[in-house]
């Protein structure tokens, strides 16, 4: 096989598949929207939409097309004759074109969705990626359910969809059912196999079914795919799609291990997700990774210690890297006397050893009793001591 590309593309769903969620949904003017921001961020591919399933989707893509540049454009189609002319007139004012055409390769989608043999299956895909290939610059094919299906069938379905001039192969998780062994050793043997794998990009697409799908994207880059399909906050169907945000924060962070490279401007990813979460009315769980609220949060005063002498000591990045507001030591019961200190002074109290031991015995009273701690809590708490130490001082000497 030929050198691979140092060069790893995002093609970002998050306005096809990342809509599919349930709460998802997004107007025209909204997804405009969101696309300008996913231009910003240097996604490299942006799937719009998929023009035959309502006039909404087919008018936004065309809006999309019409004013976003820099990313190629796609247009997601089944492989029917009408889904394929309906895509192509969505990317009429496109300046670069992708119709992306799928068809179930698995043995359980042929048979029990689609009532259609193995022979019927690669005549479509021929005939489909054919068709496509008059219309736009690029087409992507994709066996659905790649990953269950018969290995020798899925090579034979990857080359012809590549002999009739697909350019780019991407072979989703299509449920979420791989492990990142699995999922990589599919991509070695498929660039093995079929003739052809050399000219064309391989893709990946995985769910999050089983909390892997981060994971098999990057085993995947390893196994030899150089676009990966994900969606900003990791949304989509069912437990969601590959999180863009964090497959791009794991190329960064760890450049040394995948040795590749993307084009995506890491300091918008926090401000990519925001823009999301309000968009769709609900953000990414608090622990999330990378765009979570607690992701650069520490309480324990371990970490808190650790953090105030070098940040590098619990925290593999910055947050200024991927443009989230600096980290935050959240006080709470684990806090330590540093931490307390530290956020005192940034109040503008800065209290001697003995008066910051009693301070932090009172505050550890307040965290035992409180989940959250405020800044005026701790401003009661020094004003409650510094009172105390007047009455003190006013009471008469003893004789």
């Amino acid at each position: 096989m030929s050198k691979l590309p140092d060069t790893v593309h995002f093609f970002d769903t998050t306005l096809r598949d990342g809509e599919q969620s349930p709460g998802c949904s997004m107007t025209q003017p909204e997804k405009l929207e969101m696309a300008r921001g996913l231009a910003d961020l240097g996604v490299d591919i942006l799937e719009a939409g998929f023009a035959i399933a309502s006039d909404g989707d087919f008018e936004a893509i065309t809006a999309i097309a019409r004013e976003i540049r820099g990313p190629v454009i796609c247009s997601l189609a089944r492989a029917k004759a009408e889904d394929i002319e309906r895509a192509a007139r969505s990317l009429e004012y496109a300046e670069r074109k992708r119709i992306h055409v799928f068809l179930a390769s698995s043995d359980l989608h042929l048979q029990y969705k689609l009532k259609m043999t193995r022979e019927q299956a690669l005549e479509r895909a021929a005939a489909s990626v054919k068709q496509a290939v008059q219309y736009a610059d690029e087409v992507e094919f994709s066996p659905e359910d790649a990953f269950r299906s018969d290995r020798d069938f899925l090579c034979t379905m990857v080359g012809v969809a590549i002999e009739a001039g697909a350019t780019i192969i991407n072979m989703p998780d299509t449920v979420g059912y791989g492990t990142p062994s699995e999922y990589r050793q599919m991509f070695e043997d498929v660039r093995a196999r079929v003739p052809g794998s050399d000219k064309v990009i391989f893709s990946t697409h995985c769910h999050d079914d089983l909390g892997m799908a981060v994971a098999n994207s990057l085993a995947a880059i390893e196994g030899g795919a150089r676009q990966v399909e994900c969606t900003i906050n990791g949304i989509g169907e069912r437990a969601g799609n590959s999180a863009l945000e964090e497959v791009a924060a794991a190329l960064y962070v760890r450049a040394d291990h995948y040795g590749v490279t993307n084009n995506i401007k890491m300091d918008h990813l926090w401000g990519v997700s925001q823009l999301l979460s309000k968009i769709i009315s609900f953000g990414p769980a608090p622990n999330k990774a990378i765009v979570g609220a607690n992701a650069f949060a520490h309480e324990s005063g371990i970490h808190q210690h650790g953090m105030l002498s070098n940040p590098l000591t619990y925290e593999i990045m910055t947050p200024a890297s991927v443009g989230a507001p600096v980290n935050r030591l959240v006080l709470g019961k684990h806090s330590g006397r540093h931490a307390l200190r530290a956020r005192l002074i940034e109040l503008g109290y800065k209290l001697s050893p003995e008066d910051l031991e009693v301070a932090y015995r009172a505050f550890t009273e307040v965290a035992d009793r409180k989940k959250n701690i405020y800044d005026q809590d701790l401003i009661n708490l020094v004003a409650h001591h510094e009172r105390h130490q007047d009455l003190i001082a006013e009471e008469p000497a003893a004789h």
